[in-house]
Parts: C-alpha cells; structure tokens; sequence
C-alpha cells in the first residue's frame, strides 16, 4: 500500500467557479502541513466523483518547484502566488 491517501470532504457550492474558490482556499490554508499536496487539488460534483476538475495548474517549473497559480491562468507560470 502506498504512502499517498486521499481525503474527501464533501462540501456545498452554487457551480464549479464557486467549488474551485472554496478548494483553493481550503487548500492553501492547509499548506502549512508537509503532508499536503496542494497542487493537486480537484474538485467533482457529488453524483459525479469520477469527473475531476483541477483547481491549480501544478506545471513542473525549472529547478523543481511547480506552478502555483490557478488552472487555466492568464499569464507566466510561477513558484509563488500573485497578490
């Protein structure tokens, strides 16, 4: 067995916009923990677990880091989140 679980808390969202705020923000608050994988996060509706919708691009970047950015972002891609 592998050392990787997967923890699903199921939560209410009006659309997959609103779902991909509330995991983002679930996500980050968390990355505090060495466990977490923040980068990938998804999202799925309940009836619908099987479709999962990426919340943050995690492209691999030179030297290691990957991107923090949100799926589908405008512009570069980066280590660290744009304020």
């Amino acid at each position: 067995m592998s050392g990787r679980w997967v923890a699903h808390l199921p939560f209410t969202a009006a659309d997959l916009s609103a779902a991909h705020r509330f995991a983002a923000a679930l996500a980050r608050s968390v990355t505090f923990l060495s466990q977490v994988d923040a980068g990938e996060t998804t999202v799925s509706a309940e009836d619908e677990q099987g479709v999962r919708h990426r919340v943050f691009c995690d492209l691999p970047l030179p030297g290691g880091p990957r991107c923090v950015r949100r799926v589908d972002h405008d512009g570069p891609c980066t280590a660290r989140s744009p304020r």
